[in-house]
């Protein structure tokens, strides 16, 4: 039924049972050879004459006894049958629920019987031979073995509309069948052999090959978005050997058979699976374009930047002025942060003028465009009180203010009590931005709100806060109450970008959800480094990410114990920066970052001392 299967299938009159049956059988002799046709005889090739697949009935043999120049048959029938047979469309039509016509009917050549024996006597050889090296170890953080070895869910790739394939993964899932290299084979060339997915984290996925049923010995992990990952059918398509797992080649006589009855009905990938894999992966952004980006040192302007690097959407952002390109920023390429070159001009926000022409054949035009909003009617006021995610403490919510109303829905928001005597630690915000809420926000949702630094009346209320300061809250109606079914739940792990250090891209858990705002923790840290993130954040990736766009992963951090078993709390020293919001003291000398401006967001103690705007 599923001619992909021809290079394990067995010529019907072999057996006396039906196609439909599945016989256990007993160890064939070593000795035996490969029976071709002609009354040619060929012993199972020890690698240097080379090897061939018929592309039409799947058989194995010496290449040079094949058919044609191109050495693609067997023989003469298969090369006529092939081409009549129409055999790619067929296959496509078997994966899509179709049934089979007589018409694409195959061919049936060798004996699976002769060709296990050839495998068992190439096997023999190998171990006459002498030992081959033993593999090192790699040592290093494996989402697989986390997951597994803690029972941990992560979350799907649907959930990030942003990262490849987030919108088109469709429904792999579970259960879903995929042809990938047979590692439990001794064979000189790479062969392939039909596996199920039986578990998904993200892109990766736990697959078991197809004749283990409940046997997990030999399950394995790997990016369903690799270049190994192939549909069920393109073995047959490609001209590559379908070989059963060395471990069970011997349980079953007919192994056609057997994978029809196991693939009937089940899903596979998209025959187009690996084109949509890379187009999802091309980015518009290219190096040496110019952009406007938030000044790191000034968080209320922006600089012109050029990017340096692109990897998997994030780009490296090196400010213009920076000669020896140190002086740079990571960022997703649709993050609020960066914007076209003129933005800051167009609605009224501080920018930074370098001096140096801009050419605007380099440069990029919107890639993000926020909500269109209508501020026609009631609208945010300088002065109106909020609550706001403090950008320089991500996992705090804040009491904030308004300081200044842009054209197109941009607000400047500075944090009470923290902020600059010059403004130059205002945020800038898009009115409908999930950073920030209406006063009382925090309260209803039961999270711990910030108040202003030196405030005295504890615990703190909107109520006496408002009339003390002679402010308004911003009206309820203003802000962004739009919440997408995201998918997400608590104790999903993914991968997520360290705003306090951006270009790190670390293991994360999901440990609060309140509409669409998400408590991120970095496995491994202290609670004091979560951070409050939108559930449609560039900045959260599946688990694998890393590994598909080829980006660093940073894994948890190692847990420290004293004697007595207890864990202890790790120095901040150790990898990141202290988190502290404080005025204009020097940096510390404990400060494991020498030049803190390298840094988004960033320690405050370094950078608004003699900085001139």
């Amino acid at each position: 039924m599923f001619d992909g299967y021809d290079s394990c299938s067995e010529d019907t009159s072999s057996s006396s049972s039906s196609d439909e049956s599945e016989e256990e059988v007993s160890p064939l002799p070593s000795s035996l050879p490969i029976i071709k046709n002609n009354g040619q005889v060929y012993t199972y090739p020890d690698g240097k004459s080379g090897m061939a697949t018929c592309e039409m009935c799947g058989m194995v043999g010496v290449r040079d006894a094949f058919y044609s120049k191109t050495k693609r048959f067997c023989s003469v029938s298969c090369s006529r049958s092939y081409s009549s047979n129409s055999k790619k469309a067929s296959i496509l039509a078997r994966l899509q629920g179709k049934p089979p016509t007589k018409k694409a009917k195959v061919l049936q050549k060798q004996p699976l019987v002769a060709k296990l024996a050839a495998y068992a006597q190439y096997q023999a050889t190998l171990q006459n031979q002498a030992k081959t090296k033993a593999a090192v170890p790699v040592e290093g953080f494996s989402w697989g073995s986390y997951i597994n070895s803690n029972s941990f869910t992560a979350a799907p790739v649907t959930c990030f509309k942003h990262a490849p394939m987030g919108t088109c993964w469709g429904d792999i899932s579970e259960g879903v069948r995929v042809e990938v290299p047979n590692t439990d084979c001794s064979l000189p060339t790479k062969v392939f052999w039909i596996a199920g997915i039986v578990k998904l984290a993200g892109y990766n996925a736990l697959l078991r090959y197809e004749g283990f049923e409940n046997d997990s010995n030999l399950d394995f992990w790997c990016n369903v978005c690799g270049s190994d990952i192939h549909p069920v059918g393109w073995c047959a398509t490609s001209g590559k050997p379908l070989v059963p797992p060395r471990t069970i080649q011997h349980k079953y006589t007919n192994w056609k058979a057997f994978l029809v009855k196991r693939l009937t009905g089940a899903k596979t990938l998209p025959p187009d699976f690996s084109q949509k894999v890379s187009e999802s992966m091309q980015y518009p952004f290219k190096t040496s374009m110019r952009v406007e980006v938030v000044d790191k040192t000034h968080l209320c302007r922006t600089r012109v930047a050029v990017v340096e690097n692109v990897i998997g959407g994030r780009l490296r952002l090196v400010y213009e002025e920076s000669e020896d390109k140190t002086d740079d920023f990571w960022c997703h390429m649709y993050s609020p942060l960066i914007h076209h070159i003129g933005w800051s001009r167009s609605i009224g926000h501080r920018f930074k003028r370098s001096g140096k022409p801009v050419s605007c054949q380099r440069c990029l035009w919107a890639v993000l465009t926020w909500r269109q909003v209508d501020t026609a009617g009631e609208w945010f006021k300088e002065g109106m009180k909020l609550e706001a995610i403090d950008p320089l403490n991500l996992s705090a919510i804040c009491v904030a203010t308004i300081r200044k109303v842009l054209a197109d829905g941009y607000l400047m928001i500075g944090i009470d009590g923290s902020e600059a005597a010059d403004g130059s630690d205002w945020f800038c915000y898009h009115a409908t931005s999930p950073s920030i809420f209406p006063v009382g926000f925090c309260e209803i949702n039961m999270i711990e709100l910030t108040p202003p630094r030196g405030y005295t009346k504890l615990p703190f209320k909107w109520f006496d806060y408002l009339r003390e300061t002679d402010s308004i809250a911003a009206p309820v109606k203003l802000f962004n109450k739009e919440v997408p079914n995201h998918g997400f739940h608590v104790g999903m792990k993914l991968e997520a970008v360290d705003l306090m250090e951006p270009r790190l891209v670390c293991v994360a858990t999901v440990t609060r959800i309140i509409h669409r705002l998400l408590r991120i923790h970095f496995d491994g840290w202290e609670d004091e480094y979560d951070q409050w993130v939108d559930c449609e954040s560039p900045d959260l990736y599946p688990v694998g990410w890393c590994q598909l766009t080829g980006y660093q992963l940073q894994p948890p951090a190692p847990q420290c114990k004293d004697n007595d078993g207890f864990r202890l709390k790790k120095p901040r020293q150790q990898l990141r920066p202290p988190l502290v919001r404080e005025g204009t003291s020097p940096c510390p000398s404990d400060c494991i970052f020498p030049s803190r401006k390298t840094l988004f967001p960033f320690h405050l103690k370094c950078l608004f001392l003699n900085v001139q705007n």
